[in-house]
């Protein structure tokens, strides 16, 4: 499926493993919703433009067998496949959602990706050529409320790094 937009999640959990799908239960209503207010859909229907669709997937494709965040060798034993989605999607710019994405598409950046998301964010960065926009992950908007504002203008940033691809 090709995408304007890559939203890349945090290692799946529970909820995403069961459903097999990325940014699955409470945390995939508030991202639905806030691509929604964009005009995009996270479905991706045949009718529907590149530019209508946003395409979710996680920095990880499995949840280590024990609850734990993910080593860095496992991070970039999983960047091949990452990298392969990235190429068949074509996106035009890529949202990283939380610390493990930001840390995986950053990462040639060098110190820059060990920074808080605090600190990354309102910026665009490059991924492989293509702009990357970091901002909070919804789990963590979902125990946050008050940075759904913060949360909000990167997404509008990903929307104005469209339109000037555009021009």
């Amino acid at each position: 499926m090709v995408a304007d937009w890559l939203v890349l999640g945090e290692p799946p959990d529970d909820e995403e493993e069961r459903a097999g799908a990325a940014f699955a239960g409470p945390t995939g209503q508030l991202l639905g919703n806030m691509l929604r207010a964009l005009g995009l859909s996270r479905q991706g229907g045949a009718a529907q433009t590149a530019a209508q669709r946003a395409y979710l997937t996680n920095v990880v494709k499995c949840r280590p067998a024990v609850l734990r965040v993910p080593q860095p060798q496992e991070l970039r034993a999983c960047q091949p496949y990452l990298s392969r989605e990235i190429a068949l999607v074509r996106p035009k710019v890529i949202l990283a959602m939380g610390r493990f994405a930001v840390q995986l598409l950053l990462g040639e950046h060098g110190a820059m990706a060990g920074q808080p998301l605090g600190k990354l964010r309102g910026t665009v960065y490059r991924y492989q050529g293509i702009p990357v926009v970091v901002t909070y992950h919804p789990a963590y908007l979902l125990r946050q409320p008050a940075d759904k504002a913060k949360a909000w203008e990167d997404l509008c940033l990903v929307a104005e790094c469209l339109e000037k691809s555009r021009r």
